[in-house]
């Protein structure tokens, strides 16, 4: 939301809470869950309240806002919400409440009031309740919204895939552009060798530094929301109560829910980071060593594979072996990749070989070039 103007700003900004406003009232209405209707009219009358904060911003800046009326995207979503229901524009709202969060975050005069937080906590919601199929999200589904160990089981296959599948090609290509070069057996070995541990450590600090980065992120968020409990309770009070009204509680057992909570503050924290902010804090993503280590292993179980014919041949037998023992490592990552993707096994399977063998055929080219611009 750049704008040359303050006041053009302020309007869009108050056009959009009013348009977000009707939205969530049309999809209260459409909704047949008494509960998670409710949960939609608060919504909207916190969406109404923040337009207040840019009526006000408008009329301090000498400007009359003028009556309130919702834009024709507005009056769209929201015929569509009540005619197929409120899981047509879930996703568009969401969208929206997360671009306005962090455009509020960037505005001088509602970075540092509660509208960006709001916002956030608006996303995170309505993610939970897209996910509902029924009167609230159960147990597993929650458990799925935690941090990178989501669907922990999957997140290990591929990365289990793509590890070895970095570590073949990249070493594979990098062997056949040296052997390409006619260069020694030995020197295509400790290249080899060289690119194995350089590939593999470098994917190795790159996960780590993921995984750290991410650590230090949800402890930022932890401590935040810390100091917000210990700040605003009765606004964290609301929140969980929210939270756990999107679940399928009654309003009155939610409150009454989100009340023990907040009354102890260590409680609260674990349920307001769980819940709120989707973190696991006991393992905050996971160990950042081992995901390197973990990665490591990965890249040079791939990486070793090109590498292995050198060990005992030289010349074109060690570049054909080379090249069929990789052959046979890529179809096998093609067969697992297809446990992720449903495809058929030869389809995947072929296509890693023939995607494999051409970066390795065209490094062995540059290499064969490289080699007689040398020799000269």
């Amino acid at each position: 939301m750049a704008f040359d103007n303050s006041v053009d700003r302020y309007q869009a900004n108050r056009q959009a809470e009013i348009d977000s406003s009707t939205i969530y009232r049309a999809i209260a209405e459409a909704e047949s869950r008494a509960e998670l209707a409710e949960v939609y009219r608060r919504l909207a009358t916190t969406e109404e309240e923040h337009a207040h904060f840019w009526e006000t911003q408008l009329q301090e800046a000498g400007v009359q806002p003028g009556d309130r009326h919702p834009s024709w995207r507005a009056r769209t979503l929201s015929w569509l919400a009540q005619r197929f229901g409120p899981a047509v524009v879930l996703p568009i709202v969401t969208a929206s409440e997360r671009t306005d969060s962090r455009d509020y975050a960037t505005q001088p005069e509602a970075k540092d009031t509660d509208l960006p937080r709001h916002e956030q906590s608006h996303a995170r919601l309505l993610d939970e309740i897209e996910m509902t199929t029924s009167g609230g999200l159960e147990g597993g589904v929650l458990a799925q919204l935690e941090g990178r160990h989501r669907s922990a089981s999957g997140n290990a296959l591929r990365a289990a895939v793509l590890g070895a599948n970095d570590g073949l090609v990249s070493n594979l290509s990098l062997v056949m552009g040296v052997a390409g070069a006619a260069l020694s057996a030995s020197s295509i070995l400790i290249t080899g060798l060289a690119g194995l541990l350089a590939g593999a450590g470098s994917m190795a600090m790159g996960e780590w530094l993921s995984v750290q980065s991410s650590r230090e992120l949800y402890q930022r968020q932890i401590t935040i929301e810390a100091e917000e409990l210990a700040a605003v309770p009765e606004e964290e009070e609301q929140e969980l109560a929210l939270i756990y009204q999107a679940k399928g509680l009654p309003q009155e057992q939610a409150e009454q829910l989100a009340a023990q909570l907040v009354a102890n503050q260590e409680e609260a924290l674990d349920t307001l980071a769980r819940e709120e902010l989707g973190i696991n804090p006991e393992e905050l993503g996971g160990s950042a060593w081992e995901a390197a280590g973990a990665s490591f292993i990965l890249f040079a179980f791939g990486a070793i594979v090109p590498v292995l014919p050198f060990f005992f041949l030289t010349g074109i037998p060690a570049v054909g072996g080379s090249l069929v023992l990789s052959a046979g490592a890529l179809f096998l990552i093609g067969a697992g990749i297809t446990l992720l993707t449903g495809r058929s096994l030869l389809y995947s399977g072929f296509r890693q070989v023939i995607i494999g063998l051409a970066a390795a055929g065209l490094t062995y080219w540059v290499g064969s070039l490289i080699g007689v611009a040398i020799a000269g």
